[in-house]
């Protein structure tokens, strides 16, 4: 493949993985210098700037369709850069490789053949193996960089887990942020390490079997250090608005879509990421011919190497699912699709079962004279994907989502807990704060063994308290203005009518809010959250020696191969055939009430031919027997 050079297949062979890109900085290939390109349409003129000790310029050559280029021999492997307008304003590369000077320093020219990578032998791993872990960086260790994560990868292996999700990494400003307000797509944040460091994690998580995943925002740049404006005034248009300001023009030149399915390229191919999670696509508005989507997912497969696998996974409010290869679409065109796509609903119907909260989006998952209860939607997306498949949303106004049974259950991702369902609470509390021990366990048992993939969000396992805030650090004006925002945006809920109740919200800005957010460690330790990681451990470990080897092959005819009954309000039996035949049920009492089953329920079945994976406690299969099920139990079965 382009760009990837590749040496012998053994254990101890080294590589060099460079994704050559269209604009950017790029090496010579003799090493004679280093070739720039930048694309400019609204400039007049362009001067790259080298910043090693005293400033060199060198004017860039006009080129047709708005591009600029040079070639120095005075570059190299380390060098600083910026280019300059002609109102004298300098700028880094938007596709700069690195910013050891934040988002308004100067950009930094990087060899990719420093690094040589000795995991030619990783193809990653079926998506049907996926168990994700999703972590932010900064703050999953006391350290916060990618050598603290590396750390703590065989801690991961043993938990059970098979990939890791980062949060992203684009460079963002300041020391401080979740990584959605990123500037510069193609620099790893400099707080976190170098690109050797996010190279040297990803390498040692293969060697442990583990697949690396990125999320990646396409949607929108962050709010400070975004430079594209005053060069390239056609990057962004006025037809469509996002909740972060002007639209990204996808239906204009070229580069603007070249410079987001390069980004995805380069991820993949130069740093060797098993897959990426696509932020908030339902804010990506593209009328064009061919949806920048669909051509970014068909460009990636049409240029990843034939045996290995890349995931790609979408963020969609909407439910839609036109993105997503259903089960009867043949192998070929399933290639130009998405892999999976976050259910939201499975997360919103769980979180009502869990605390009875109905303010906001969970208004829609409550029961009311025409809706069902937060159970019957819990089952739905079990057994069919979405909750919501095209029915009114009251919370929206508006029909929400799109059919979704015929799609395989593993293109569904689902998930208890993630950054926005902890982090965007106003006091970050995580649902173990929220609920009742038995409660969390019944909904752990059906989350962690259902045929969908499943994601964990860092420190969840050992039911961590500490709080995942919204946190960020900008400059005194911008942060003044995100902290009145934050508080004004929960002002609508009844909670916080009071103004003092709002002071009361951690302020973004603060290092403290960061601080707070930082996983403890040595807590983890202790009895009751070492038993909650030892529970973890057992359920991934059911789930990959009895729901995962069968998961490629799970059939998907939703009439006669998965279903579910109700029982009661509360009570849920579903039944999924497994790709090597065999049944699998759940039966589960989701209510603090005991639930007595309907009789001869199980008749058809046939009780006694099934074993046992997995129940809540060791009675509960003598309470089915006798038609019965306690408050929060849950069994999972198979023949």
């Amino acid at each position: 493949m382009a760009g990837i050079h590749t040496a012998p297949q053994t254990e101890s062979s080294a590589l060099v993985r460079h994704h050559p890109m269209p604009f950017g900085a790029q090496l010579a290939p003799d090493g004679t210098g280093v070739y720039f390109r930048l694309w400019a349409p609204s400039a007049q003129q362009i001067t790259l700037v080298l910043e090693t000790g005293e400033e060199q310029f060198f004017p860039m050559q006009a080129k047709p369709d708005g591009w600029f280029e040079a070639f120095t021999p005075q570059a190299g492997d380390g060098t600083l850069y910026r280019f300059q307008l002609a109102s004298g304003l300098k700028v880094p590369d938007p596709a700069s490789r690195f910013q050891p000077q934040d988002v308004h320093g100067p950009s930094q020219v990087i060899d990719p053949a420093r690094f040589r990578w000795k995991d030619a032998n990783w193809n990653g791993r079926p998506w049907e193996e996926t168990i994700l872990y999703e972590l932010h960086v900064g703050s999953f260790t006391p350290e916060g960089t990618f050598e603290g994560v590396r750390q703590k990868l065989d801690y991961l292996v043993d938990l059970g887990v098979t990939a890791i999700e980062l949060m992203p990494l684009s460079d963002f400003p300041g020391g401080r942020n979740w990584g959605y307000d990123g500037v510069l797509h193609y620099a790893p944040d400099s707080r976190y390490g170098t690109p050797d460091d996010l190279k040297h994690l990803i390498q040692t998580a293969h060697q442990k079997g583990l697949m690396v995943f990125l999320d990646v925002v396409y949607n929108h740049f962050g709010p400070d250090g975004n430079y594209l404006h005053t060069y390239a005034q056609d990057f962004f248009t006025e037809h469509y608005h996002t909740p972060w300001g002007a639209g990204i023009n996808f239906e204009g030149a070229q580069p603007v879509r070249e410079f987001f399915i390069q980004n995805a390229l380069y991820w993949l191919n130069e740093y060797h990421f098993d897959g990426l999670r696509f932020d908030a696509v339902h804010a990506i508005e593209d009328a064009s011919s061919r949806h920048i989507l669909n051509e970014l997912a068909e460009t990636v497969r049409a240029t990843i190497r034939p045996g290995r696998h890349v995931h790609l996974v979408l963020e969609n409010d909407d439910n839609a699912c036109r993105f997503l290869a259903p089960a009867n679409q043949s192998h070929t065109q399933a290639q130009t699709q998405f892999n999976a796509q976050w259910n939201d609903d499975f997360h919103h119907a769980a979180h009502v079962v869990a605390t009875g909260e109905q303010s906001g989006y969970y208004a829609d998952y409550v029961k009311n004279p025409s809706g069902k209860t937060a159970v019957e939607h819990l089952a739905r997306c079990l057994t069919e994907g979405f909750a919501y498949q095209g029915e009114h949303s009251a919370y929206r106004d508006e029909p929400r989502g799109s059919r979704s049974a015929a799609y395989p259950l593993s293109d569904f991702v689902n998930f208890l807990q993630n950054h926005d369902q902890v982090g965007n609470r106003a006091f970050g509390e995580r649902l173990c704060q929220l609920t009742e021990p038995a409660t969390m366990r019944a909904l752990l048992t059906v989350f962690l063994l259902a045929p969908s993939i499943p994601l964990l969000f860092m420190g969840e396992e050992w039911q961590s308290e500490k709080p995942f805030l919204f946190f960020c650090d900008f400059g005194p004006e911008l942060a003044k203005l995100v902290t009145e925002g934050r508080r004004k945006e929960f002002a609508r809920f009844p909670e916080f009518s009071d103004s003092a109740v709002r002071e009361r919200i951690p302020d973004p800005g603060a290092p403290e809010t960061f601080e707070a957010s930082v996983l403890d460690w040595e807590v983890s330790e202790q009895a009751k959250h070492a038993e909650w990681r030892h529970f973890y451990r057992e359920l991934l470990g059911i789930r990959k020696r009895e729901i995962i080897p069968w998961l490629a092959q799970l059939a998907h005819d939703r009439q006669s191969k998965r279903n579910c009954k109700f029982l009661g309000e509360t009570g849920i039996l579903a039944q999924w055939t497994l790709g090597n035949g065999s049944t699998l049920i759940l039966a589960a009492n989701l209510g603090a009430d005991a639930l007595t089953l309907p009789l001869r329920l199980f008749d058809n079945i046939g009780l006694d031919r099934f074993r046992v994976l997995y129940q809540t406690a060791q009675t509960v299969i003598q309470e089915v027997r006798s038609g019965q099920l306690s408050p929060w139990s849950v069994i999972w079965l198979a023949d």
